[in-house]
């Protein structure tokens, strides 16, 4: 399955919501998305990943190295795991969790929740 990327602006928030399997083959075109968002500006950014089943190293890379990005310019990230996914083992949360890297990334349930500041992430 290919890889699918769509944009939207909540605000503040540009919300990058991401379909189909993030892997090496995939990863890069969300590394450009991030990027094209912080060189147009946009700074706080949120990729949902409810509608990704598949996540392997170089899609948890990107993922690493998009926080690394939004830090660096002062910016945001936030992650959106599918529903219960969070809370319940999704397979991105799994990949996640099993490299020790899930407590790096504020996650939320939904990008309703993400991109409110009152909301609280859930805990790692």
């Amino acid at each position: 399955m290919t890889l699918k990327v769509a944009e939207t602006e909540q605000g503040v928030w540009t919300v990058l919501h991401i379909r189909g399997e993030l892997d090496l083959v995939t990863a890069p075109a969300v590394r450009q998305s991030v990027h094209d968002a912080v060189a147009v500006g946009r700074h706080d950014v949120v990729l949902d990943l409810s509608e990704v089943f598949f996540c392997d190293s170089s899609g948890v890379g990107v993922l690493i190295a998009s926080r690394r990005l939004m830090r660096s310019c002062g910016g945001r990230l936030r992650l959106v795991l599918p529903a219960r996914g969070a809370e319940e083992g999704s397979h991105v949360n799994r990949v996640l969790a099993a490299l020790g890297v899930r407590r790096l990334f504020d996650v939320y349930v939904d990008w309703d929740e993400a991109v409110d500041d009152e909301a609280r992430p859930l805990s790692a």
